[in-house]
């Protein structure tokens, strides 16, 4: 399960820029997930509880996890349709053809957190 690997990184990025900011505590992170980006938002949830809670993670440690999802979009270079993908590899609806090029869904980013100067 990756989404540990990538989650603990997540919460060390996080922590490591709060406290550059003088932050006493964060409350809330927002990912931006792909449907493409084969992460799993359940499994991120489970890191991240798992994660918010060691003792060198005391910031995180009352803080809500927010996963926007982005869904996956292509546009056939053939025929120019724009269509929902179901795998990175794929087949235009309209031409048949597998000449789609993926213009969004592989996203997985920070895309923001909430913190305070007080506890």
């Amino acid at each position: 399960m990756h989404e540990m690997a990538l989650m603990g990184e997540i919460v060390h990025l996080i922590e490591q820029d709060a406290r550059s900011k003088e932050m006493k505590q964060v409350k809330k992170v927002e990912l931006l997930v792909g449907t493409l980006s084969n992460v799993l938002p359940d499994a991120l949830q489970f890191a991240f509880d798992v994660y918010k809670v060691q003792a060198d993670n005391c910031l995180t440690a009352d803080a809500e996890l927010v996963i926007h999802m982005e869904r996956a979009r292509a546009i056939c270079a053939i025929c120019g349709k724009e269509y929902e993908p179901a795998t990175k590899i794929t087949q235009c609806p309209t031409c048949l053809l597998p000449s789609g090029n993926i213009v969004a869904g592989e996203t997985f980013r920070i895309l923001a957190y909430e913190g305070s100067l007080t506890t």
